[in-house]
């Protein structure tokens, strides 16, 4: 009779912990729900000025359209280590989540929508640590730092780098043509073809090649475990992005003496914008090599 009153007592605490882990479950699940509706209405203006600013023209961060999917993957994969773990929320979430509220707050003043962007890019590893935890929080740390690649740069901070790029492509451009039997003058930003000049503009530097490239030589060399091959992906990425933007105004050059000026007018000019990511991002990820590939023993090198 004992051990009978002993197994009902224990079936009946049993049931209760699974009832009120489901009432704790499905409070969770309300809770984190209704969270993520008021953050997508809070920042719903900004996703749509980051959206703006990716489909403007391939000439403008064209590559930010694809790195949330990209860090969406990357997140599902990560945490499919964690799968039948249960989650250990940290409060220290707070400590970063707070702070980007607050930097949402002073965006809503200032309309810039880039201290907003940038506010983004802080409250989501305070939430992950807020819902996930910690382990899991320092699992997907990678994607969550690699959105940066993701925002718009203002031109105001990368004027002299644009600028110093459009005197590498008109000097290197106006050392090619002419070995090509088109005779050129390069002054300054400006090439003076036979035709006419040819003004090589802020679009036309490749820093949008060159931001796009470095995001995914960050992204090769993170999927590879040969620390030679990130070595050589990252100090490629430049040479890689400003060779193929030359190789492009070189082409445009020699369509403008054998078309016409007219020509830049038509699909040929962004179609060449688009020629520099499919030349210099393809070769970054063949440097990069197999990622499950690590490196070569010292006798396969022998």
């Amino acid at each position: 009779m004992s051990t009978s009153a002993t197994t009902v007592s224990t079936a009946t605490v049993e049931r209760a912990g699974i009832r009120h882990w489901s009432n704790s479950a499905r409070w969770r699940l309300a809770a984190t729900s209704l969270l993520a509706v008021e953050l997508l209405v809070l920042y719903a203006p900004t996703a749509k000025f980051l959206w703006e600013r990716w489909t403007m023209s391939v000439w403008h961060n064209a590559h930010g359209v694809l790195v949330p999917p990209v860090v969406a993957f990357l997140i599902y994969q990560e945490l499919k280590r964690f799968k039948g773990a249960p989650p250990s929320a940290s409060s220290w979430g707070f400590v970063l989540l707070i702070p980007a509220l607050l930097l949402h707050a002073l965006d809503t003043g200032m309309h810039t929508q880039l201290l907003s962007a940038g506010s983004i890019l802080i409250a989501l590893p305070g939430l992950s640590l807020l819902l996930l935890g910690v382990e899991r929080t320092r699992a997907i740390l990678f994607p969550l730092v690699f959105l940066v690649a993701a925002l718009p740069i203002p031109l105001g901070m990368t004027e002299q780098i644009h600028m110093q790029l459009r005197l590498i492509a008109t000097a290197a451009t106006g050392w090619v043509v002419p070995m090509l039997g088109v005779p050129v003058f390069a002054e300054g930003t400006t090439l003076h073809l036979a035709v006419g000049p040819l003004q090589i503009s802020d679009a036309c530097s490749g820093f949008s090649t060159l931001y796009a490239a470095g995001a995914v030589a960050c992204l090769t060399a993170h999927s590879t475990s040969s620390w030679r091959r990130r070595a050589l992906v990252l100090l490629s990425a430049a040479p890689l992005a400003i060779g193929a933007n030359i190789l492009r105004i070189v082409s445009l050059a020699l369509l403008v003496v054998w078309q016409g000026a007219e020509v830049l007018e038509t699909f040929l000019h962004p179609l060449s914008g688009m020629m520099t990511f499919a030349l210099a991002l393809p070769v970054i990820f063949w440097l990069g090599g197999d990622p499950r590939v690590p490196d070569a023993t010292p006798e396969a090198d022998a």
